[in-house]
């Protein structure tokens, strides 16, 4: 079970991960560009788990394109607006359920093609990240694919460093300490935990998981800038953050990143 299990679930039990998806033009290019990353690997014959599913952003995405998809979440308000949105929607192949991505065990072993992790190890510090990656193995077929979304701690730290408010109290030696050395959020040390690329494959390689592809979904030299840009010079950069995404050299500088597996 997660440590910060209460934490977790006190942060987003008001619902204010219904929003996040769509609450600037920056919070939208994560959820644009992961969705991206995953679709191809989401077929009418896919069985889909989402392990920390939020309140169903990508189960309403992707549920029509697939199988079956199960959401988990480990927050209960989420789990309620998630299965609200699917009658809402009449969808017959999803539903969400309460749980763990730590400790899956409702769920059975070798049972789904595609395997999502898309804010868990956002939450949890790095022996908690590997009882994730082994429950993901556990109920991904063999050769199915698991994605992992993470946070870049040289992204989310620099991206405080450049931007236009934050810049005035970043870099300091308190969040350098913490970010750079702990891997920690400086201002909520136990809700929010970085890593790197580097890292996060090594981890995934440790647990039977093979690269398929790691690349960032937004990046922090655009994280005040582009919500000062007129819709012209947004259309004009979407060519350049095309790229920035779909080139691991610039992995590392992304705030948010997705790693792609096999297993």
């Amino acid at each position: 079970m997660a440590s910060n299990e209460q934490i977790v679930r006190e942060n987003y039990q008001d619902g204010r991960e219904e929003g996040r998806a769509t609450a600037s033009r920056y919070a939208q290019l994560e959820f644009f560009y992961t969705e991206e990353h995953i679709r191809e690997y989401i077929r009418r014959d896919t069985a889909v788990l989402e392990v920390g599913c939020g309140t169903g952003y990508y189960a309403l995405q992707f549920a029509g394109r697939c199988r079956e998809y199960v959401g988990v979440d480990i927050t209960p308000a989420n789990i309620a607006l998630f299965n609200e949105k699917v009658r809402a929607q009449g969808l017959t192949n999803a539903r969400g359920q309460v749980g763990d991505a730590t400790d899956l065990r409702e769920i059975a072993d070798g049972s789904f093609d595609v395997v999502l992790c898309l804010g868990p190890l956002y939450h949890l510090p790095p022996p908690e990240r590997e009882l994730v990656f082994a429950e993901c193995r556990r109920v991904c077929k063999d050769q199915g694919i698991a994605a992992f979304s993470y946070i870049n701690r040289v992204g989310v730290y620099a991206g405080a460093c450049v931007h236009d408010t934050s810049r005035e109290i970043y870099p300091n030696e308190t969040a350098n300490k913490r970010v750079l050395v702990q891997g920690r959020d400086d201002v909520r040390p136990d809700l929010f935990f970085y890593t790197m690329p580097e890292e996060i494959e090594a981890l995934a390689q440790k647990y039977g998981f093979s690269k398929r592809k790691n690349l960032g979904t937004d990046f922090f030299v655009t994280m005040s800038a582009i919500e000062a840009m007129s819709d012209e010079q947004f259309a004009a950069m979407k060519p350049l953050l095309d790229q920035m995404t779909s080139h691991e050299s610039c992995t590392g500088m992304s705030n948010h990143a997705l790693l792609v597996c096999q297993k």
